[in-house]
């Protein structure tokens, strides 16, 4: 039997990794399918023997080594999503545009979409159905305007979209930053606190994708984070609490898709930040959530206005889902603890559960009015009592003992703790008071340096706002392990430090 002549080609698993995207690849010469079949056609369906499919777009190859004339290529992502064995036969039809695209033709339009709607798309979004080009486009749509009854009806869908966690005690508590503010590392010492104490919190947490580190990036310094929904369940069945990666247990799936394209176009809108953060809050079995909202002239929120406004927001729609949201306006004039990195930011973590005396007292000092506000969702802790409660937990070293339950619990991380060897220092190129720090420029400098990819790279801030410094102290350090990622960083600090002393003009 011939599998061409009957229609079918040879399934063959390739050493790529194409990320979210679905992406198959058949030979130039592939008797079966001519690349100009698909034209007009943005994706095919690659569908197994036994049924199971997924929606790829097609790309084209030159080189027989690669992929043969009777083979299908699926990189990595893909083969583990259709999960036929290499070799099976496997057979392709075009597929045209999705059809819940006409509800984004419609928002596009102005219309105001129902929750029918909604949920059309999120389920495509997770099938894969959607280009980047045409998740871009729902994107912009509801950027320009999402009213709160279609934000709440997305953020049901996103719900929907995974696997929901259910607990068999209350409260479950959880704690989020907003993001936007560099070294702002406070979950892995807030969620010691928590567990300390005796309350549930599995947090999930997100890895970077335009900032030096996300929480999960730092955490998996210390211990596995790459837990699926059995395993994350155990752990928080045996410690209390957990510090995963969101992105390996399925829990509203649908943001992942919409991260990934929203965040390298800079696209951060209040609704979309609320349906994101709510959705998987919500299937992760929380019935409490603190949000960080750190408010500041180069973080994500710049004023009052708009933090008011979304408050007002998660709120609303937490309300709505189920969710008790409690919203902590903080300081994010400047970055909270010293290390901008994974490492450089374990660093500071570790220092502040051991209490030791290099501490960032900035950071320490987040962490336990964060964690004194998630301990009071606990009823049997009398009011105002919560941040003594954390203090003590603290200063006793039973979180820094949580933390180790949660580390052994989780599983040894599988990377290697060592900072870039790489290193100089940005000074001051005059004497006065640091007036102001931009969160942003840090955070640019810190990438520029190799984090989060390098784990060891990033910046340690080594002046706050308001310390003196005379010319040609240290205002920061930069760290890198290879020699091109130390010249762009330190290109980029030499163009512009971020740092402003009193009475200096930003270039």
């Amino acid at each position: 039997m011939n599998p061409v002549r009957d229609g079918r080609l040879r399934l063959r698993r390739l050493p790529l990794d194409t990320l979210r995207q679905n992406v198959a690849f058949i030979a130039r010469d592939c008797p079966l399918f001519r690349p100009e079949r698909f034209a007009g056609f943005g994706k095919v369906e690659v569908r197994a023997a036994d049924g199971r499919a997924l929606i790829a777009s097609i790309d084209i190859v030159d080189d027989p080594v690669m992929v043969g004339p009777a083979q299908l290529g699926l990189p990595e992502p893909a083969f583990r999503r259709l999960g036929a064995a290499e070799g099976a036969e496997v057979t392709l039809t075009p597929v045209r545009p999705p059809a819940s695209f006409r509800h984004v033709r419609r928002k596009v339009a102005g219309e105001v979409l129902d929750e029918a709607a909604l949920g059309e798309i999120v389920r495509d979004l997770v099938g894969h159905r959607y280009s980047d080009m045409e998740v871009a486009a729902f994107l912009v749509a509801c950027a320009s305007a999402l009213g709160p009854e279609e934000l709440l009806a997305l953020t049901r869908a996103m719900i929907d979209s995974g696997e929901t966690l259910r607990w068999n005690r209350a409260p479950i508590a959880d704690k989020h930053c907003v993001g936007g503010i560099p070294g702002n590392r406070t979950s892995l010492v807030v969620a010691p606190i928590v567990i300390a104490h005796g309350l549930t919190i599995p947090k999930t947490s997100s890895r970077a994708i335009t900032s030096p580190a996300g929480t999960a990036d730092t955490m998996e310094l210390l211990a596995r984070v790459d837990l699926g929904p059995d395993a994350m369940r155990e752990v928080v069945e045996r410690v209390g609490g957990c510090i995963v990666w969101g992105g390996h247990v399925n829990l509203a799936p649908a943001d992942d898709v919409l991260i990934s394209v929203e965040r390298p176009l800079g696209l951060d809108t209040p609704e979309q930040m609320v349906a994101s953060i709510l959705a998987k809050k919500v299937a992760a079995g929380s019935t409490h959530l603190l949000i960080d909202l750190p408010v500041g002239p180069t973080a994500k929120v710049r004023g009052a206005a708009e933090a008011a406004r979304l408050r007002k927001l998660f709120e609303f729609v937490g309300r709505r889902v189920g969710l008790q949201v409690q919203i902590d306006l903080t300081d994010g004039s400047q970055p909270v603890g010293r290390g901008v990195g994974p490492e450089l930011e374990v660093r500071d973590v570790l220092a502040v559960l051991e209490g030791r005396p290099e501490a960032p007292e900035s950071l320490r000092a987040r962490c336990l009015r964060l964690a004194g506000q998630v301990l009071e969702f606990d009823p049997a802790l009398a009011g105002g009592k919560g941040e003594a409660r954390a203090r003590d937990l603290l200063d006793g070293g039973d979180a820094r003992r949580a933390l180790d339950r949660l580390i052994e619990a989780q599983g040894p991380s599988p990377l290697t703790r060592r900072l870039g060897g790489i290193v100089d220092e940005v000074a001051a190129p005059r004497s006065g008071v640091v007036a102001a720090v931009d969160c942003f420029r840090i955070a640019r400098i810190a990438r520029m340096a190799g984090a989060p990819v390098d784990p060891g790279a990033g910046v340690e801030m080594l002046r706050r706002i308001g310390d003196p410094v005379s010319a040609g102290e240290p205002l920061f350090r930069i760290y890198a392990s290879e020699e091109a990622d130390f010249r762009f960083a330190a290109a980029l600090a030499a163009e512009d430090s971020g740092v402003r002393l009193a009475g200096e003009v930003a270039p």
